[in-house]
C-alpha cells in the first residue's frame, strides 16, 4: 500500500502502538462493553488492556515504518512489571501505574526518537504509563474501581511484544505485532484505518 494513495483522506480512528496486559484483558474488555460497547473488538488479539507507548501512531504501516518499528523493539529487551497501585489522572481517567515505569517511558522515548512527528497523545498529556481502567462519572470512583478490582491486584506482568491496535468505533483490531528484544519486522497490513464514507 502506498501512503501517497490515503494522505488526503480524512481518519475517524486512530493507531496506538501499546503493550497489551492478558492478564487484564477479560476486566478492561468487560468495562469497555459496559460502556463504549462500539469499541469492544471482535479480534482475539487485540488489547483492550494495555500500556500505551505511543498514539496516536500512522494510519499507514509501509515495510519501512514496519521496520523502524521492529528496530526500536528490538532495543528493549523484555521485562516484568507489577500493577497495584491505582491512580486517577486529574482528567477523571482512573487508571493502574506499573511499577517500574521506567521500562515503558524508555520505550516510549526511544519511539518518539524515532518518529518524533508522532508526540504523544498529540502533546496534550505527559506520556506518564498507565493502564486505563475507567472515568470518574456517576457513581464510577477510584474507590469503586479499586473495589472491583478486588482479588486482581496486585499482578505480577512481563511486557514481551509491541502491539499497533487501531481504535475506531467498530473496527478496533490489531495490525501488527513485535518482539520485544527481537529483530525483524514480519509481515504488515498496508492500510489499518477507514477513511470517511467507507
Amino acid at each position: 500500500m502506498d501512503p501517497a494513495e490515503t494522505q488526503d483522506e480524512r481518519w475517524i480512528g486512530h493507531s496506538v502502538l501499546q503493550v497489551s496486559v492478558p492478564a487484564l484483558e477479560g476486566w478492561v474488555r468487560a468495562r469497555t462493553a459496559e460502556h463504549d460497547p462500539a469499541f469492544v473488538s471482535n479480534d482475539p488479539r487485540f488489547g483492550h488492556a494495555h500500556v500505551t507507548a505511543l498514539g496516536p501512531f500512522v494510519d499507514v504501516l509501509d515495510e519501512a515504518v514496519a521496520g523502524r518499528v521492529a528496530d526500536v523493539a528490538a532495543q528493549v529487551e523484555p521485562f516484568s512489571y507489577r500493577l497495584a497501585r491505582v491512580a486517577t489522572f486529574p482528567n477523571g481517567i482512573v487508571h493502574l501505574v506499573p511499577e517500574p515505569a521506567e521500562p515503558f517511558a524508555r520505550l516510549t522515548a526511544l519511539l518518539v526518537g524515532e518518529f518524533p512527528d508522532h508526540r504523544p497523545y498529540g502533546g496534550q498529556f505527559a506520556p506518564d504509563p498507565h493502564l486505563t481502567l475507567d472515568l470518574v462519572h456517576g457513581d464510577v470512583t477510584e474507590e469503586s474501581t479499586r473495589a472491583r478490582l478486588e482479588g486482581l491486584l496486585p499482578l505480577e506482568a512481563r511486557a514481551e511484544t509491541l502491539d499497533l491496535a487501531w481504535w475506531e468505533s467498530g473496527r478496533c483490531h490489531l495490525v501488527h505485532r513485535w518482539p520485544l528484544g527481537g529483530s525483524g519486522s514480519g509481515a504488515y497490513d498496508g492500510r489499518i484505518g477507514t477513511p470517511h464514507g467507507v
